[in-house]
């Protein structure tokens, strides 16, 4: 989830996408993406296990913002809120 704006971007991992999106959307889940008002889903990725996937999300993580947003821009230049094209 992503607001570029303000220059936030949350990293998770969920076994439910489209219930994620909108808990965050609606603003159900407390803690960062509702004090922030990241409701975008501007990246995500699909994976056969939780392992690799939890894996994945600690190395986002641990990268720097310029690279977070490379990773991003490289299929989404605009930004765009993907939460329709997972529905």
């Amino acid at each position: 989830m992503s607001n570029k704006k303000e220059g936030v971007i949350y990293i998770g991992v969920t076994s439910d996408l489209i219930k994620r999106v909108c808990e965050h959307k609606s603003g159900e889940i407390e803690g960062f993406t509702k004090q922030y008002k990241a409701k975008k889903l501007v990246y995500y990725e699909i994976f056969d296990d939780i392992y690799t996937a939890i894996s994945y999300e600690k190395k986002l993580k641990n990268m720097g913002i310029s690279k977070k947003i490379k990773i991003i821009e490289r299929d989404n230049h605009e930004w765009q809120d993907l939460f329709k094209q997972i529905l």
